[in-house]
């Protein structure tokens, strides 16, 4: 049987793979895994629920609210938010655990349940294990008083701007950024807290009706931030995902600045403070080349991790370092935070471009990205072929060629049976011909 929790959670089709029945189950299940970490002195756990505004989220947030409540845990309803401020309240409300309700940048059809433990750290695998095994155990069933109460925190947002109000060293006055909200989490909060940092806010996709979130926009979509920034005479374009854990950029020329370059201007900023333990960024084996590179030149290690922010996460706590990402734009300070967040991403990137007075594109200059080239290959056992001696010697053979100016990566996809090559170069051409080169030898070992 395939494992329940993927990367992130569990998601799936809601109301079809994703039910009512499961979320309650998954609920009442990590209810009992948590409950003996409870340090309520009433004895009763805490957990903070919330979600993103799809339709769904509404069947799922009370299906998860009565599986706590059946097992005795006290919840508490934060709803809208995005998925780092429920992380955050988790914390600050002093609760058990948290779990939010979201498929982040999955289309509308879509939801996911997603948990945080005490402190609102994401869950390691073995403990999505103990919930996954618990969903089959029956649980004790209290009554009367006993059983668990459902209640608003209408403070919830005020609480999570300050949060956000507090990461942040200097003014923005005199910035104009253009936030597309992908019609998601963060259509109320990302405004009001770049517009309270001193910001002038122009808000696009900024109205969520359940039915329309990451349609056509948000960090997935960025064509029409893109638009508006040269419209509007913008410093800036920030795009963010549903539930606002990721964050991308677009200067003032309406090129996309990517995480990778994000994660390259707030690394050397903080290194130029002193404030980057071990002069260490994280970040995972999908950075581009020109991120090692560029960090090479600038006296920083770099540290690679699997693909997932989660082992982005593990490692930053490992290493108590100071800043790690994903090209894809999940950031991770954890001085600020303990999971990606993308408002307060956006929020740094413009302290940087204010602390300094120079245009985004100028920042970002600091790296340069290598053409990128990448095949997938449909074979009958995806980690059989990837491990072919074939395969093997084939990559070898272009890691010689490319030498320190380029890179092969090649991995079975995690859902799919496809064989992934990936080659960067100092020109496409190349990229372009490595990756075929390897591809050919992937299609042969497959057949």
């Amino acid at each position: 049987m395939a494992r329940l929790f993927g990367t992130d959670g569990v998601r799936g089709l809601a109301n079809d793979e994703l039910t009512p029945e499961l979320a309650l189950r998954l609920a009442s299940a990590a209810a009992v895994v948590f409950e003996h970490q409870s340090s309520a002195t009433d004895g009763r756990p805490r957990a903070v629920v919330g979600r993103d505004p799809r339709a769904s989220g509404e069947m799922l947030e009370a299906a998860v609210c009565a599986g706590l409540a059946a097992t005795g845990v006290d919840a508490i309803r934060v709803g809208v938010v995005p998925t780092p401020a429920v992380a955050y309240l988790t914390a600050d409300y002093a609760a058990d655990f948290g779990i939010m309700i979201s498929a982040s940048h999955n289309p509308m059809p879509d939801n996911g349940i997603k948990f945080f433990s005490g402190g609102g750290h994401k869950l390691e695998d073995a403990v999505e294990d103990r919930i996954e095994a618990a969903m089959s155990d029956d649980f004790a069933r209290p009554i009367g008083a006993a059983v668990g109460r459902v209640t608003d925190a209408l403070d919830a947002g005020d609480r999570y701007r300050r949060h956000l109000a507090d990461a942040v060293g200097a003014r923005l006055d005199g910035l104009t950024v253009v936030v597309d909200c992908a019609h998601g989490a963060a259509s109320t909060l990302a405004p009001q807290a770049y517009s309270d940092a001193g910001a002038t806010v122009i808000a696009i996709h900024a109205e969520p009706d359940g039915l329309n979130i990451n349609e056509d926009c948000g960090s997935t979509h960025m064509g029409k931030l893109q638009a508006a920034v040269l419209e509007h005479g913008a410093d800036i374009g920030l795009a963010h995902d549903g539930d606002a854990d990721r964050c991308l950029a677009v200067d003032s020329t309406g090129q996309v600045v990517d995480g990778d370059a994000i994660m390259a201007i707030l690394a050397t900023a903080l290194a130029s403070r002193d404030r980057l333990r071990d002069n260490v960024l994280v970040t995972t084996v999908m950075s581009n080349m020109g991120l090692h590179i560029a960090m090479r030149e600038a006296g920083i290690t770099l540290r690679t991790t699997a693909v997932g922010d989660r082992y982005v996460l593990e490692e930053l706590r490992r290493g108590d370092y100071s800043l790690g990402g994903e090209q894809s734009g999940h950031i991770v300070v954890p001085g600020s935070g303990t999971t990606g967040d993308g408002i307060l991403t956006g929020l740094l990137l413009m302290e940087q471009m204010a602390a300094t007075g120079r245009r985004l594109a100028d920042l970002a200059a600091i790296m340069t990205v290598l053409p990128q080239e990448l095949i997938n290959v449909r074979v009958g056992d995806k980690h059989a072929v990837a491990q072919s001696a074939t395969v093997k010697q084939s990559v070898t053979d272009a890691e010689v060629e490319l030498g320190d100016h380029g890179r092969v990566l090649l991995r079975p996809s995690g859902t799919e049976q496809l064989v992934r090559v990936m080659v960067e170069a100092p020109t496409g051409d190349l990229a372009r011909s490595v990756a075929r080169r390897i591809a050919d030898v992937v299609e042969a070992a497959g057949a």
